[in-house]
C-alpha cells in the first residue's frame, strides 16, 4: 500500500460516507483470503494494515503446544520460548510470512471483494438513512420505467412508485422532478428497497407542512386528511392560538400556499375545513361548499341526518357521492343527507290527522314534537247498530228516546 491508496481511502470516505475503518476492515479481510488462495495455505493467519503508511504485514497464528501435530497451525513450547522466554502452553504466536510479491497479487485478487464489501457498507447507509424517514415526504427524478413501475432517483438510492401508487391520469415523464410519500423501506439482497406513493393522504399532510410556517411549528394542527387522488381531498386543521385563523394560514396571501400543493399534485381540488369540537357543527363544515340548514347526530350509530336546501342537494352529495364520501371520512360519521322538502314529506308522512268529536267535526293536526291525544269520551261507549260509529252513552239514550213510543197516561 502506498500514499496514494490511502488517499483514495480518504477520497471514498468523503464522497461514500463509509468510515475508512470500515474500509482497512474490509480490506484486511479480503487479504486474508487472497494469500490462503495464492499461497495454499490452510492454517490461521492475521493481516494487519498500518493506518498511516498503508504497509501490509501477515503473520501466522500459531498455537503453543507441548508436542507439535501440525505444524502449519502449532509450535512446540521450547521453539516460542527460544522467540521470546515469556510464552507459555496455550499462548497464541504471531510470525509474519509476509511474502514477497503479495502486494501485486493481493491487489488483483482482492479487488473485487474489497469492491463488495464498499458496495455492502453503501447500502447499509442507505437503509440506515432512509428507515428512519418512513412517512416522510422525499424529492426525486424520474429516471425510468420498469413494468409500470416509475424508479425515481434520489440521489443516493433509487425509489419504487409502483402503478397503484400513482395518481389516476397522471403522465410522469423521465426526467420529471416530483414529491413522494416514503411508505416503506425494506431491506434486500440487491440493497434497500424504497417503496413511494403520489396517493397517500401522508402526502397531502407532509405538503402542507413543507408550505405552511404555522403547520410546521405546531401553532397550527392538521386532525384529519380524507383524499381521492387526482379528483379532491378534504383537510381539518386547528388553531392553538385564538388569533391565528387556521384556514386563512393554510390558503395563504391570495392562495399562493393551496395553489403551490394543487400545482404539485396536478390541479387536485382542496377543501380545507376548520376542525369543531362539536359534531354537528363539523360535519356541516365538512360537507362544504354545500350550505347546510341543520344536522341531527345520532352518537349510538355514529350517524348524522343532514338537512340542506334543495338547490343545495346535489352540490352537498357530489359527483358520484364524492363530496358526502369525503365529508364521512374526514369526520368518521356516517352521513345521511336530505333535501328539505323530502324532509318535511317525511315529517307529514309521520304526523296523521285525528278527527276530534264535536259538532263541528273539524281536523287536529298536532304540532311536530306534540304527542297524539285520544279524544275524550263522556259515559259508556256504545256502537251504534246501523253504522257502526263509535258514539258517546249520552247520545245514545236520546237516540232511545225518541224511537220508544209514547205510553198511555194512567188515569
Amino acid at each position: 500500500m502506498n500514499q496514494d491508496f490511502m488517499a483514495a481511502l480518504e477520497a471514498i470516505e468523503a464522497e461514500k460516507g463509509i468510515k475508512k475503518e470500515t474500509l482497512f476492515e474490509a480490506i484486511e479481510a479480503a487479504l486474508i483470503s487472497a494469500y490462503k488462495r495464492n499461497f495454499d495455505s490452510a492454517h490461521n493467519v492475521k493481516v494487519n494494515i498500518n493506518r498511516e503508511t498503508g504497509d501490509i504485514k501477515v503473520h501466522s497464528c500459531l498455537e503453543i503446544v507441548e508436542d507439535v501435530t501440525n505444524a502449519q497451525q502449532e509450535i512446540s513450547l521450547d521453539e516460542a520460548k527460544n522467540l521470546d522466554p515469556q510464552y507459555a502452553l496455550g499462548d497464541v504466536l504471531e510470525r509474519e510470512v509476509t511474502p514477497k510479491n503479495f502486494g501485486r497479487i493481493a491487489a488483483q485478487t482482492a479487488k473485487q471483494v474489497v469492491i463488495q464489501r464498499i458496495r455492502e457498507a453503501e447500502r447499509e447507509l442507505i437503509f440506515e438513512e432512509y428507515i428512519d424517514r418512513e412517512e416522510d415526504i422525499v424529492t426525486g427524478l424520474v429516471q425510468r420505467f420498469e413494468q409500470r413501475n416509475a424508479i425515481i432517483n434520489l440521489g443516493k438510492a433509487e425509489a419504487i412508485l409502483p402503478p397503484s401508487e400513482q395518481i389516476p391520469g397522471e403522465m410522469n415523464r423521465q426526467g420529471d422532478r416530483i414529491k413522494a410519500f416514503i411508505l416503506e423501506v425494506k431491506k434486500t439482497t440487491k440493497g434497500p428497497q424504497i417503496i413511494v406513493s403520489r396517493t397517500h393522504p401522508g402526502l397531502l399532510k407532509r405538503l402542507f407542512e413543507l408550505e405552511v410556517p404555522e403547520i410546521y411549528n405546531g401553532t397550527v394542527a392538521i386532525k384529519s386528511v380524507s383524499r381521492e387522488p387526482g379528483y379532491r381531498s378534504k383537510i381539518a386543521v386547528f388553531s392553538r392560538q385564538s388569533d391565528v385563523d387556521p384556514v386563512g394560514a393554510c390558503v395563504g396571501p391570495k392562495g399562493s400556499r393551496v395553489q403551490a400543493i394543487v400545482s404539485e399534485l396536478k390541479g387536485e381540488k382542496i377543501d380545507i375545513i376548520e376542525w369543531s369540537e362539536d359534531p354537528e357543527a363539523f360535519v356541516a363544515s365538512a360537507l362544504s361548499p354545500a350550505k347546510v340548514i341543520k344536522v341531527e347526530i345520532h352518537p349510538e350509530q355514529k350517524s348524522a341526518m343532514v338537512l340542506v336546501p334543495d338547490y343545495q342537494l346535489s352540490l352537498a352529495i357530489g359527483k358520484e357521492g364524492q363530496n358526502a364520501r369525503l365529508a364521512a371520512k374526514l369526520t368518521g360519521w356516517k352521513i345521511d343527507i336530505l333535501s328539505e322538502s323530502r324532509y318535511n314529506e317525511k315529517l307529514a308522512e309521520d304526523v296523521k290527522p285525528v278527527i276530534l268529536p264535536g259538532e263541528d267535526g273539524d281536523l287536529f293536526l298536532p304540532q311536530e314534537d306534540e304527542p297524539l291525544e285520544e279524544a275524550p269520551l263522556q259515559g259508556d261507549p256504545k256502537e251504534s247498530e246501523d253504522t257502526g260509529v263509535e258514539v258517546n252513552g249520552q247520545e245514545a239514550e236520546e237516540q232511545a228516546a225518541a224511537t220508544r213510543e209514547p205510553e198511555e197516561e194512567k188515569p
